[in-house]
């Protein structure tokens, strides 16, 4: 059995998913986010674990069956490490996702999981060069995503460099896309499952171009 941790952000306009704006407003993004972070939820809850905790930023309702620590640090890889810390269960491995990929099945987050029991620390890329999910068997080594460099096209490679000097080298999980402009909303609402909560925000809240403007009569 893992401990999953989920780090968010609560979806206030202003201060989540930036990037989306223009061509939403704040309120549209806020709302894409609240959306993806439900999804998220939704799904972690459906995975076996000893404890699920929402590592947050901000003010958020917890589900129940959740515990919530706040984010803590100045800057992302230091609140990373920290919610690694902060959470630590003896003997158990945590597996730390975020919130933007509401994509994610539980069968991606199971097989996960049953690969951090088996290697010992995990990684999945994202298609941005960052990564998605990081599982850790030793909570201290967390401690070296401080220094890691975030939201860069190398963190994935940069965090998989900083564990090999921990002599440890993480198995790699299948990637997948985070959500960052109007361009990744679009394409990973097309990949989510019937019923979810991200494309029905993404179609009601993302704005869709006219690209009739500017057309040759």
């Amino acid at each position: 059995m893992i401990q999953l941790l989920v780090m968010a952000k609560a979806p206030v306009p202003g201060r989540v998913k930036t990037r989306l704006c223009p061509p939403c407003t704040p309120e549209q993004a806020a709302a894409i986010a609240a959306a993806a972070l439900a999804d998220t939820l939704d799904t972690a809850g459906a995975v076996p674990a000893v404890r699920r905790t929402l590592v947050l930023d901000g003010d958020h309702p917890v589900p129940p069956g959740w515990s919530c620590v706040p984010q803590r640090g100045a800057g992302l890889g230091e609140r990373l490490a920290n919610a690694y810390a902060d959470t630590a269960l003896p003997g158990v491995p945590s597996l730390l996702i975020g919130m933007d990929t509401p994509q994610v099945t539980a069968e991606a987050l199971t097989h996960a999981a049953l690969a951090l029991r088996e290697f010992g620390t995990v990684l999945g890329p994202a298609a941005d060069g960052g990564w998605w999910a990081l599982g850790l068997t030793e909570p201290s080594q967390a401690a070296v995503l401080a220094a890691v460099p975030m939201s860069t096209t190398a963190t994935g490679a940069l965090t998989v460099a900083a564990l090999r000097t921990l002599g440890t080298e993480p198995a790699l999980l299948p990637p997948l896309r985070d959500c960052d402009t109007a361009a990744d909303a679009l394409a990973i609402a097309a990949m989510c499952p019937p019923g979810a909560r991200f494309p029905v925000a993404v179609a009601g809240h993302l704005p869709v171009p006219d690209v009739s403007v500017g057309r040759a009569r």
